[in-house]
């Protein structure tokens, strides 16, 4: 089926101010919950409490045990039926005094700001070498293991300013992150450098996970897009130029940690689960403001909404605060494979990791037929509505709940307008100060009202 076919599904869920002649049950509770969400809500202070009393959140750290404490204790006192946790296993990754990076330009040394990318080594000492700029890893294999063998090698294709969508961007260039090193190690490479992820010319560094494949490993460090301008420039000049590189960063044994599950148990349908949920590990740069703290109390919200207004689900809520999206995903595994066992069933599992800008829609994934029976009903009950900007179309529905496809559920991810998310994303700018108040209560509304729906008519 077309992609547009679906558009009018979710018009209702997500539009804030309804024009109808007659009096609408469904259009006055989605204008109490937007009334509320920008008058009433706590979700702004829940994030400040995370990104400035928790702090950084990375997987085995001190601050992502700390997050597990604060949003479990809030979510228990906010009235939730049941919270407990789903335990995983973690990586325990460190940057510890991060990372230096420097050319050697006719006898004089530059400094490049830069970071070590998620799950890299260190360097043990200091690494100075020749820099091989690359585009592609296709490009490793024609230059094979004669032209790498010895030297650092630096990834340099930038994301598309040309694409509107930027994540379409950031995906079509993440693999140099994300494989780079391991790639580059294949053929002898001492240590790989990567253009940071981002659309801006800036002189942040953007860290990322980067993945190891066998046992050859290298560091793996990420510059800013300002300086790896000018080192494609200097390569122009100086083909021989040298950079010395040092990096602490360091991987130690896995770590115990959970997510943390809250639940509103269903009045008619118990065993039908509707879950909103963000995660709750960061990297460890800024904050984790953007990714995911506005993902996580955008779906602590839908709680505190609902149950402000004493709403009474037919069906059983679950809030979910995954750990270690960034460098793992074991939140998301482990919490599939813990409902899978129990035999349970999602009819619905919206993910919030887009950021806390303003609201464009949702996007979803599922089998086709029941994306077609979805389609139906809801179109049914809601095709005299219309937006001008706010949809429900096909696309992903997010990192943490593709686990529980197998369950044949609608899988939904919540969209933002994500132009800016890039400037941001991994870098030490993600903070508090960096998200916009009424953006972040939009969110939680268009979430809530979405979460209301579904559970009035089920899918």
């Amino acid at each position: 089926m077309k992609a547009n076919s679906i558009f009018p599904l979710l018009i209702v869920a997500i539009l804030p101010n309804f024009l109808f002649a007659q009096e609408d049950t469904d259009a006055l509770f989605i204008k109490e919950i937007y009334e509320y969400s920008l008058s009433d809500s706590k979700v702004h202070g829940y994030l400040k409490h995370l990104c400035k009393e928790v702090g950084p959140r990375l997987s085995g750290s001190a601050g992502a045990a700390e997050a597990v404490k604060y949003t479990q204790n809030t979510l228990q006192q906010m009235g939730s039926d049941t919270v407990f946790l789903v335990d995983c296993m973690v990586p325990h990754w460190e940057q510890g005094k991060g990372s230096e990076v420097s050319a050697i330009l006719q006898n004089e040394k530059k400094m490049l700001r830069s970071t070590p990318l998620g799950n890299s080594i260190g360097t043990e000492g200091i690494i100075e070498a020749e820099v091989i700029e690359v585009n592609h890893l296709d490009s490793l294999e024609k230059l094979g293991e004669e032209k790498l063998k010895g030297k650092i090698v630096f990834f340099n294709r930038p994301m598309d300013n040309a694409l509107i969508n930027t994540g379409h961007a950031y995906g079509r260039a993440v693999d140099q992150r994300v494989y780079g090193a391991t790639k580059s190690a294949q053929y002898g490479a001492r240590a790989a450098i990567v253009r940071s992820m981002t659309t801006k010319i800036d002189d942040l560094p953007h860290t990322g996970v980067t993945i190891y494949e066998g046992m050859n490993k290298i560091p793996a460090i990420a510059i800013s897009t300002l300086d790896a301008e000018w080192l494609s420039e200097a390569l122009l000049t100086e083909p021989t130029l040298k950079l010395t590189v040092k990096s602490d960063a360091r991987n130690y044994n896995e770590k115990p940690s959970h997510s943390v599950v809250a639940e509103i148990r269903g009045s008619e349908f118990p065993d039908e689960i509707i879950l909103v949920g963000g995660h709750l590990d960061s990297w460890d740069l800024g904050e984790g403001a953007h990714d995911d703290g506005t993902g996580c109390v955008h779906s602590m919200q839908v709680f505190e909404t609902l149950m402000a207004l004493d709403y009474k689900p037919k069906r059983t809520l679950r809030c979910v605060m995954f750990m270690n999206e960034e460098n793992g995903l074991a939140g998301g595994l482990s919490y599939a494979e813990y409902s899978n066992e129990r035999e349970e069933h999602h009819i619905a599992a919206i993910e919030s990791d887009g950021g806390g800008f303003t609201p464009r829609g949702f996007t979803c994934t599922a089998d086709e037929e029941v994306f077609i029976d979805q389609y139906k009903k809801l179109n049914a009950l809601f095709e005299p509505l219309t937006s001008y900007d706010l949809y429900l179309k096909k696309g992903g529905g997010g990192a943490d709940i593709n686990p529980l496809k197998s369950q044949q559920g609608l899988l939904i991810g919540f969209r933002v307008d994500n132009q800016r998310y890039f400037d941001l994303h991994h870098t030490a700018a993600d903070v508090f100060e960096n998200v916009n108040q009424r953006e972040l209560e939009l969110g939680a509304a268009a979430m809530t009202s979405l979460v209301y729906l579904i559970d009035k008519y089920g899918l």
